[in-house]
């Protein structure tokens, strides 16, 4: 009797399956794993802006400007100190203000250029103004007392918010985030500018790329009252679900890298009552469109297909098939024994390998009691068998 179960639940199940098979292999607008890889290097190719010689040359020569010694302009305030001559008269320091031509007022010397020169050759001119034609000789010490600045106002994924002030060679988008105590762990590394004298005239760079560093740089000075805005980095969060034994959201910290067979582990596994085959990953591109990959499953445990890094937002799906409803259907719903058919709420496999569930489900007794409790189908049986005979 034990053979004739076996033999029509795996008939039967055979059967389903093949018609599954059949049926689930009409269409199918999800993608390979190889298509996907080729889409990905032809996306990042597509994404790196190549810089000529010429232009390499130029953001050099820009970077050094923006990222040297200081260079005084108008508005600044300095202190100039004058030491030599007569050892017996003791000069005070001199405040002098940059005005708007570029120049600062000294005594007996009047009017000298200092106009975009680092504090070392503010010196140098200040001394060729005085040596030899007023001072034998001279020692000058230039100290920028109070530079000219403008406060812009950074929000968003930074430590401290708020108005920084930005003296007049650091009035780009870079001093003005580390101003503000630099990126928090959230950020994304992506940042807006917003003119506030121009209000439709919004850029926004990523600055962990070298080229659009350039270019953030490049920018016009920031004025007074601009706002650098530094967006927030999208939740590391990888979305599982379907055919998985614990389906949910799994976050991790930033920077944190997780596969496709680390989700799903990560997940408690892919059931076991059912014969999962395939799965799904399901990506936002840059453009707004999603793609759909295929999976699979036993490739992918076996390494003979890549196990892909997921990046934030990744949906990872086990899918049902027609193949695995059959299976959970038969699971679930249908236990064949001898051509009954009867409906219970464990698994068929469970059932007839637990006799104890059996006895303690139905208060004793065995199949045959439970399902033909007062011998009907028994009688029957033996009744034709009578009739058989001779």
């Amino acid at each position: 009797m034990g053979r004739r179960m076996a033999f029509y639940k795996a008939s039967t199940l055979g059967f389903l399956v093949a018609v599954a098979g059949a049926v689930g292999g009409c269409s199918d607008h999800r993608i390979s794993i190889s298509e996907f890889l080729q889409l990905q290097q032809q996306m990042r190719a597509h994404g790196k802006p190549v810089l000529s010689q010429e232009a390499a040359e130029a953001s050099a020569a820009m970077l050094d400007r923006q990222l040297g010694p200081y260079r005084v302009g108008p508005s600044d305030v300095l202190s100039v100190t004058l030491t030599g001559g007569d050892s017996s008269v003791v000069r005070p320091p001199i405040q002098a203000r940059v005005d708007s031509r570029g120049e600062i007022e000294l005594p007996v010397v009047g009017a000298i250029r200092v106009a975009n020169m680092v504090l070392e050759d503010v010196e140098d001119a200040i001394r060729a103004a005085y040596v030899p034609d007023v001072l034998r000789d001279v020692a000058i010490y230039v100290e920028l007392l109070s530079p000219d600045t403008s406060n812009v106002l950074v929000v968003g994924s930074v430590t401290s918010p708020g108005l920084v002030p930005l003296r007049r060679t650091d009035r780009n988008m870079l001093y003005a985030i580390v101003g503000a105590g630099g990126v928090s762990d959230l950020a994304s590394g992506i940042a807006t500018l917003r003119r506030i004298r121009r209000p439709g005239e919004e850029v926004t760079l990523d600055l962990r790329d070298p080229v659009q560093l350039n270019a953030a740089l490049a920018l016009d000075p920031l004025e007074e009252g601009d706002i650098v805005y530094v967006q927030a980095a999208r939740p590391n969060t990888i979305f599982v679900g379907g055919l998985v034994n614990r389906p949910a959201p799994q976050s991790y910290p930033q920077g944190t890298e997780l596969t496709i067979l680390q989700a799903l582990a990560a997940a408690g596994g892919v059931r076991t009552d059912v014969i999962p085959r395939e799965g799904t990953l399901i990506r936002r591109l840059p453009d707004g469109s999603d793609v759909h990959v295929k999976l699979d499953l036993d490739r992918l445990a076996s390494a003979r297909d890549p196990n892909i890094v997921l990046i934030p937002g990744d949906i990872l799906w086990v899918p049902e098939t027609l193949e695995t409803k059959i299976q959970d259907f038969i699971n679930r719903n249908i236990f064949l024994r001898a051509g009954v058919t009867a409906t219970y709420s464990v698994t068929g496999i469970e059932f007839m390998n637990r006799r104890q569930l059996q006895l303690s489900r139905f208060g004793g007794g065995t199949l045959e009691d439970s399902f033909d409790p007062f011998g009907f189908l028994t009688r029957g049986s033996a009744l034709q068998g009578l009739s058989a005979r001779p």
